[in-house]
């Protein structure tokens, strides 16, 4: 080592020495890989927002709730044929159910690694955030479910059963029996995993759509395999969606908030 190499360097006041490339100063909170632009919430919320109105409009105001399920109760021959099929209650509603919880679950023992292990730290708020979201999806749809007091269809006189429609913003009869079919339970297993989206676009943001593919494909088909049950209409599954994607795009923005937003908590 030569004479010069070990004189040190005297960087003005003030000055910082250069880091190299790659590397964070001690104790920097790390932010997101998917720096989202300021067309965010426009994509992530506004748009999704109208989708919603629209086809809940259609579905509950238009009757198309009616439409989807008089098709498939005739194509069941006028009963729910597909009530107690061994696809339908064992494998999409039950399996279905199991698989979501162990997903869950998989996921937490993957926090709790990342918490042991430095190595893994970048990992610790994505995967507390999927934990979050997930479970305060399917928490939000089963509070609402025990507010809402909707029917099934199989409950309906319409479709085999004794009861008469009652609409969402209708007065229910006090003399009916107590329901908790609105939103739907089952389905929001799977869609609250579009929470995926966002926790890929964290972690690997070239990944996030396949994180929302999962979601909402995991969510349609147990929402498809209910509705051929005849324990849900369609807009019950509509709903559900929505909510799990508005909590999940709640969850992201308070675990990530943007630079935007922490400027004007400052002015």
């Amino acid at each position: 080592m030569s004479h010069e190499s070990r004189i040190p360097q005297i960087l003005p006041e003030g000055a910082r020495a250069a880091r190299p490339a790659g590397t964070r100063a001690p104790g920097a909170r790390t932010a997101p890989a998917w720096t989202p632009g300021a067309d965010f919430l426009r994509l992530h919320a506004l748009w999704p927002l109208l989708a919603f109105v629209v086809l809940a409009t259609l579905a509950m105001a238009g009757q198309g709730d009616a439409w989807i399920a008089d098709r498939l109760y005739a194509w069941e021959g006028g009963r729910w044929a597909l009530r107690e099929a061994w696809t339908t209650q064992q494998l999409i509603h039950l399996g279905g159910r199991d698989l979501s919880a162990l997903a869950w679950l998989l996921a937490f023992a993957a926090w709790m690694v990342a918490c042991l292990r430095p190595g893994a730290a970048r990992l610790r708020r994505p995967l507390a955030y999927l934990l979050v979201a997930t479970l305060a999806s399917t928490a939000t749809v089963a509070l609402l479910k025990g507010v809402t007091a909707m029917d099934c269809p199989w409950d309906l006189a319409r479709y085999g059963g004794h009861l008469p429609a009652v609409g969402l913003f209708e007065l229910r009869p006090s003399g009916m029996p107590a329901a908790a079919c609105f939103p739907a339970g089952h389905a929001s297993g799977g869609y609250a995993w579009v929470a995926s989206y966002f926790f890929l676009g964290v972690v690997q943001p070239r990944m996030r759509y396949w994180g929302l593919a999962f979601g909402l494909g995991l969510g349609l088909v147990f929402g498809v395999g209910q509705q051929l049950r005849g324990a849900h209409f369609a807009s019950h599954d509509l709903w559900t969606a929505a909510i799990c994607w508005f909590v999940a795009l709640g969850a992201y923005r308070l675990f990530w908030p943007s630079r935007t937003a922490a400027q004007g908590a400052t002015r």
